[in-house]
Order: structure tokens, then sequence, then C-alpha cells
């Protein structure tokens, strides 16, 4: 692979594409975007609202608190907080520059306003439709597959935009079939640091400066600190450990912004604050540094392309298996030791649930770091899982085929029987 091949572009696009700053959960963020840009379209404060959402929707917003609102939590908070104090044009910083002197505006009016949710019909995933409201007005817009992708505007029955809707969460990126665990390290090995330096380079910045406030502040249940007072502060620990409080600080509320990985602020904290952690505890380059947090990240979003945005399957296991094989390539580890590493870590923890957006994310990316990098010390020893294994096969490609069989296809029904018990469990 040579700068200026079609494939080495692609990667940069994919890089380019997936790492994208985000205050706040992904999912009530994507509300906000909807109803600030629903709000631009009406042209003043609406004052019926009509919202329809998809189960995956309804299971990451319920329980997180969106920044930015005094401490407000769900979709209701979500939507008014766009609605009364967001800049569309920010995307998924739609609510960053909120200042605090509108917080009661936005409990204000999530207190007045008509505002009635259900569930979406369609059977996509990732579905927000909303229909705001006001003096004789009316607006709607249509959110698929991925958090800023607006397939429909209309102003009082006049479309405005409308795109055709696919039912894949790739719809309107660069396609991931390109990508091979092969290539992934090829890519870290020949790329032009200076092409991934702004990229990799602030999703460092964002995400460690997060983890440090997670150790630092009071947030959620505070796994990152529990980890470091009781299980030491090693190398491996303190990498789980900062992964950990930057989902502490992120799904309580923390107005920091993240870099996102494939939809995710969660998956784009643990592919790179562990590699970072390791980087400086072993004191190599800084482009050293870059080239592997690239690599963790290829890595998750080559796991995650089969998988889907949102579904059952906890998506810092595939951030988890990313971190480790940057760790690994830091290390001087090449396209066997990341083979191994996805192969091992996979058969540890496939099948982990994601049940929402909350504060014990924090904790399942501590268990996903930790088996990564046992997958990495079974590489080291000589030690692996099989082809017949469960569901390792031969070839790590493959594998991670599997995983999103099993991800996508065979946890429907698990996806649908979560959210009803997260939705009776009041």
């Amino acid at each position: 692979m040579k700068k200026g091949d079609i494939l080495y572009q692609q990667y940069l696009n994919i890089l380019a594409e997936e790492l994208k700053p985000a205050m706040g959960c992904t999912e009530p963020i994507a509300l906000a975007y909807a109803a600030a840009k629903g709000r631009q379209i009406l042209g003043c404060l609406p004052e019926k609202i009509d919202l329809l959402v998809s189960g995956n929707i309804i299971k990451n917003v319920k329980s997180v608190i969106v920044p930015n609102t005094g401490g407000l939590h769900g979709m209701a908070a979500a939507v008014c907080a766009g609605i009364v104090a967001g800049d569309a044009d920010r995307e998924l910083e739609v609510i960053s520059q909120v200042p605090q002197q509108a917080h009661a505006a936005i409990r204000d009016y999530m207190n007045r306003v008509e505002l009635n949710i259900q569930p979406a019909s369609s059977d996509l995933v990732f579905d927000i439709d909303l229909t705001l409201e006001a003096q004789g007005q009316k607006a709607r817009i249509r959110i698929v597959n991925n958090h800023t992708n607006i397939v429909l505007l209309e102003k009082n029955g006049e479309v405005l935009l409308q795109q055709p809707i696919s039912d894949s969460s790739e719809e309107g990126l660069t396609d991931k079939s390109c990508l091979s665990v092969a290539g992934i390290v090829e890519f870290a090995d020949c790329v032009d640091v200076e092409d991934i330096r702004p990229l990799v380079g602030r999703q460092i910045e964002y995400n460690m400066a997060i983890a440090e406030e997670g150790l630092s502040g009071h947030w959620g249940a505070n796994i990152g600190t529990v980890m470091l007072h009781h299980q030491g502060g090693n190398l491996e620990k303190k990498a789980s450990a900062y992964a950990a409080a930057g989902s502490d600080a992120r799904m309580s509320g923390c107005e920091m912004p993240v870099i996102i990985c494939s939809g995710s602020g969660n998956q784009g904290i643990t592919a790179s604050v562990p590699v970072v952690v390791f980087a400086r505890g072993l004191e190599v380059s800084e482009d050293k540094l870059l080239r592997a947090v690239a690599l963790s990240d290829l890595v998750t979003l080559h796991q995650k392309a089969g998988i889907g945005r949102l579904s059952a399957y906890c998506g810092a296991i595939s951030a988890g298996c990313g971190a480790a094989a940057g760790i690994a390539y830091l290390q001087g580890g090449g396209e066997e030791a990341v083979a191994h590493i996805l192969v091992n870590a996979i058969a540890i923890l496939s099948g982990t649930i994601c049940d929402g957006a909350k504060p014990s994310c924090a904790a399942k990316i501590a268990a996903a770091v930790d088996a990564g990098i046992l997958g990495y010390h079974m590489y080291l020893d000589g030690q692996q899982f099989y082809g017949g294994d469960g569901i390792v096969t031969k070839g790590v490609d493959k594998t991670v085929r599997n995983v999103g069989i099993l991800a996508r296809e065979g946890m429907r029904e698990t996806d649908r029987t979560i959210l009803e018990i997260m939705l009776n469990n009041d």
C-alpha cells in the first residue's frame, strides 16, 4: 500500500468520516441535533412535538444525563435542549455552547410543551422522526442509520430534502469491506503521519482530557478510580482505568467533547486512551503513537462494520480488541500479533450485551480492555484459541465476520428483550 493508492485513500476517508467530535452520549445528542434542525426549519418555538424513535434510540437515551441541561436525562430533555438552545450547524456538538443560564429555560419548556413520544413503526435500528408544530406551521425531520444522516426535511408539507433510505448503517460512508487485518497493519506501517495527525492527534487530546477528568472528579460509579485504588497502577490497569474513567464522566453528563468512533464516544475513548497510556509509559515517539491509535481505530471499525452502529452487542468489546492491537503495535507487534489478539479477545468476551448507555458502560469498557490485553499476553506466551472453538474459525477476518453475524442476526431477539426489560424496570 502506498500513498496515493485507492486503498490508502479509502482508509484515510474512513478515519476522517468516523473520528468526529461529539459532546455527550451520541444518541441523545442526535435527538438534540434533529430538534435544533427542526426548529431552524419551523422558524419559531414549537408548541407541539411528535417524536417517533426506534428501540435502540430509546435504549441508549433512557439513562444518560444530557450535558448542558443542569442534570436532566432522557429523550424529552435531549429534544428540548436542542430546541431551546441548540445550534444545528454544530451537528454532534449541537448543545456544546449552551450557557448555564439557559438550563432553567430548557427545564421550563420541557414541563410545558406538548410532547408525544412513540416507537417508530419501521424496522430500522436507528430511526428518529420528529414533527414540530406552532402557529399553524409544521416542520418534519427524519434521521436514519447514523447520527447525522438526514433523509427527510419538510415544511408545511413541502419536501425540502429527501434521500433514499437503505437498511445499512453505513449509508453514505466509505465501504468498509476494504478493511482487513493485514491491510490495517500495512496502512499503519506506511501511512504518512501528517495525513493522520490532525484526526488522531485531536482524538488523543480530547479523549485523554475527559479520562483525566473522570479520575479527578466524581462521575458515575467512579469505576476508573475504584480500579486504581484496589488494583494498583501498573500500565495494564492504568490503561483500563483511564478508559473507564472517560466513560464515567461522559455517561454522567460531563460537558467535555470526545472524538467518537463508529458513532460512539465510548468506543472512541476505548480505542484511544489505553494506547496513549501505554505509549506514555513506554516513552515511545509521538509518530509511533499516532500510528498505533489509527490502527486501533481501524481494527475497531473493521469489527463494527459487520455488527452495525447499534445492536444488542456491546461495542466496547470491539474497541477493547482494537486498543489491545494498538498496544501490541507500540511494542513491535505486527499482523500476526494483531490477528491473535483479535481472535483471543473475541473468544473471551463476545456476546456481552448492550443494555443502553449508562454508568455501567465504564465497567464493561474496563473488562473489554482487560480481555484484549489478556489476548495479547496469550500471544506472547504462544497460547491461542483455535478454529472450531465456539464462534472462532480459521482466519481472523472470518472470525470477525462471524461476530457480525452473531450481533446483527443472532441477537435481534435479545435486543427486543433487553428493551422490554428496560421499559418495565422503572
